[in-house]
């Protein structure tokens, strides 16, 4: 029944945008510091943010081999969901294959701080956002569910929800794959870096309800087994989380399709979270 009904929002809010649908959508370029090079985003407002409100920031990130124009051009309810929820969508550039953490072993890497000490207090500093973790979120696909679970976990300060679609929420079985070994040395040389960068071991780092919590995967995609095992392990420690799975492999059909399940979890949370936090 609750599937059903959450169906029926989809559908509904579906044809309400095709109808209405106004939101802004920008390119910016950001300077990091920390990798001393300028960086481009996309800024999804909603189609009332000159009214003077404030709202809440959902990351969107990509996957390895994009870039940050990849979730407009590929999915357009992203967009429309900016007017459907009523809040601002960043999509920022995680390079092809940065994995989104700081590189232990090459300082030209550094996408963690860039993330989370310069584009998100600039995103705050130039939009009218709800500075607090009760108005931000944090989801991807594929590198970019890894990336997202990984710096709402090391960041529940700056976080208050966080998905993945398609996740490689476990690293440790692909080390040939992605160029993450250039990231973090190979695992035969530097296996202490693959164990904790990979997003299956830091479970410690959660306690029960400190993060609202979507993960999403595909049965026929390669990285469906390491998402099942991070669903079992949140089980085992008592984290509420919701977990989706149905058919579907690791394409834009399917990313298109579960960003919207993402989109209406952040935006139950930020209501719940913020109930008169748009005056």
């Amino acid at each position: 029944m609750i599937k059903n009904m959450l169906l029926s929002l989809l559908v509904l809010g579906s044809v309400y945008l095709d109808k209405v649908q106004a939101a802004k959508v920008d390119t910016v370029s950001t300077y990091s510091t920390a990798m001393k090079k300028n960086i481009k985003a996309v800024v999804i407002t909603p189609d009332s943010y000159a009214k003077g409100k404030v709202f809440p920031v959902v990351y969107l990130l990509h996957g390895a081999g994009q870039n940050y124009s990849d979730w407009v051009k590929n999915a357009a309810f992203v967009p429309a969901a900016a007017d459907q929820y009523q809040q601002i969508i960043v999509c920022p550039d995680g390079n092809i294959t940065s994995w989104y953490f700081d590189s232990p072993v090459n300082e030209a890497w550094k996408y963690e701080t860039y993330v989370t000490k310069e584009l998100l207090p600039w995103i705050d500093a130039h939009y009218k956002t709800i500075n607090d973790r009760k108005g931000r979120g944090i989801t991807g696909l594929s590198m970019g569910g890894h990336g997202a679970l990984y710096l709402a976990f090391k960041h529940q300060d700056l976080f208050g929800t966080a998905g993945s679609m398609s996740g490689g929420v476990d690293i440790r079985p692909f080390p040939k794959n992605w160029r993450i070994e250039e990231r973090l040395g190979t695992y035969a040389e530097h296996p202490e870096n693959w164990e904790k960068n990979t997003v299956i071991n830091m479970l410690h780092l959660l306690t029960p309800n400190s993060l609202a919590l979507i993960i999403d995967c595909g049965t026929s995609d390669f990285f469906y087994q390491v998402n099942l095992n991070l669903h079992e392990k949140l089980l085992e420690r008592n984290i509420a989380h919701d977990f989706i799975s149905r058919p579907g492999g690791h394409t834009w059909p399917y990313w298109a399709n579960a960003v919207k399940y993402q989109m209406l979890f952040m935006s139950t949370y930020f209501n719940k979270e913020q109930p008169a936090a748009n005056p």
